[in-house]
């Protein structure tokens, strides 16, 4: 390599675009909102009441079923808002946590992603793991 010329580190890279998220207060203690920079269901309005109501596997089913499991009582997502209903006491928790779940809601691999094991064993699906190295 000429020594005009600096080697580039490694980097590792990330395969998913992360949302940014900003965090408002609803109308009431309970209700958070949460503005994203991407829609995430177009321009429909999805209301989910219950972890029973996530059953299906897009984005805004998959976003509400992990807000469900942190403590969310209700969730609503409509273009790039996303409503969060919980107990106003645990606000102070869990905002940082339904923010890190929205931001990394489109992340591919890695645990940030819901892909590990016990990530994917939560929504009913056993992991297929690698195989352990051969021994020499």
């Amino acid at each position: 390599m000429p020594a005009s010329v600096a080697p580039v580190p490694f980097r590792v890279t990330i395969v998913g675009q992360e949302i940014t998220v900003t965090a408002r207060p609803g109308a009431a203690p309970s209700v958070m909102i949460f503005d994203c920079n991407r829609s995430i269901t177009g321009m429909a309005i999805e209301r989910y009441s219950s972890v029973e109501d996530t059953a299906g596997g897009r984005p805004p089913d998959v976003l509400a079923r992990r807000l469900f499991d942190l403590g969310a009582t209700r969730v609503t997502v409509y273009s790039s808002a996303v409503t969060v209903e919980a107990p106003p006491a645990a606000w102070g928790e869990l905002q940082g946590k339904v923010e890190h779940t929205i931001r990394h809601l489109f992340g591919y691999y890695g645990d940030e992603a819901g892909w590990s094991p016990d990530s994917l064993r939560a929504v009913g699906v056993e992991p297929v793991l690698p195989p352990e190295p051969a021994a020499e």
